[in-house]
């Protein structure tokens, strides 16, 4: 992750497109996946299988414990049928949101499918 250290009187408006991201540039989705596992304290050891779920690379962790999705343009549908497999942790990237009406929609999906999956996004 970037270090967000960012004094507001040092940056004019032009700049915000510099705070896009807040992941290190040259980082694999392997690297933010490992970075969250221990995060949240699962063991690097555990079985990672990488999926596709409505057309999005999906990691997923000790059988489903974890699921972090880092691509981009990530849909409705991709969080829907992330939801509905009713992982522990659900992980993905802030900038991956398709747009703003999946950002906004996020947390209601898991509301109605699995309201007990505790979301991160990076």
């Amino acid at each position: 992750m970037e270090k967000v250290y960012y004094r507001p009187a040092d940056y004019n408006q032009g700049q915000m497109r510099l705070f896009a991201s807040n992941i290190k540039a040259n980082r694999m989705p392997e690297d933010l996946l490992f970075q969250v596992m221990l995060d949240l304290g699962i063991l690097l050891s555990s079985d990672i299988e990488k999926t596709e779920i409505a057309g999005k690379k999906v990691f997923s962790v000790a059988e489903g414990y974890l699921i972090a999705c880092f691509d981009s343009n990530v849909t409705e549908k991709t969080v829907t049928e992330i939801a509905k497999r009713k992982p522990i942790y659900a992980v993905f990237r802030d900038s991956g949101m398709a747009n703003d009406s999946v950002m906004t929609n996020f947390e209601q999906i898991f509301e109605t499918y699995s309201p007990k999956t505790q979301r991160k996004v990076l």
